[in-house]
């Protein structure tokens, strides 16, 4: 069953206010393993010469982070949630230059509180 899911209704928080949770589905979680180029390792090292923001490191976790949230909002929505609670990142290194990025909260049906 495929749920209608809005993205406003994810949250850090273990309750959405306005909200009442009738029903619990489970967590959900989305898995992204990325290894970085060898291009762009060798700009990024140029980048730490100048110091400051590594940009092409930012925008790499950014994408990779992204890409995990929508796995996990499209495993929700699979399950036939509308709203995520408690959701949370978190990297792992699985091998030099090859990191895993999971995107993780529990799975719940929501209806506004009249």
């Amino acid at each position: 069953m495929q749920g209608h899911f809005d993205e406003t209704l994810v949250t850090t928080a273990n309750d959405l206010p306005g909200y009442r949770v009738v029903r619990h589905l489970g967590m959900v979680r989305g898995v992204v393993v990325r290894s970085r180029s060898i291009l762009g390792t060798i700009g990024a090292s140029l980048q730490t010469i100048v110091g400051g923001n590594i940009t092409l490191f930012t925008e790499l976790c950014e994408k990779t982070r992204q890409h995990a949230y929508e796995l996990m909002i499209q495993h929700a929505a699979e399950r036939g949630a509308n709203a995520i609670l408690a959701m949370r990142y978190d990297a792992n290194e699985v091998m030099q230059g090859v990191t895993e990025v999971l995107a993780y909260g529990t799975a719940v049906q929501v209806e506004r509180i009249p």
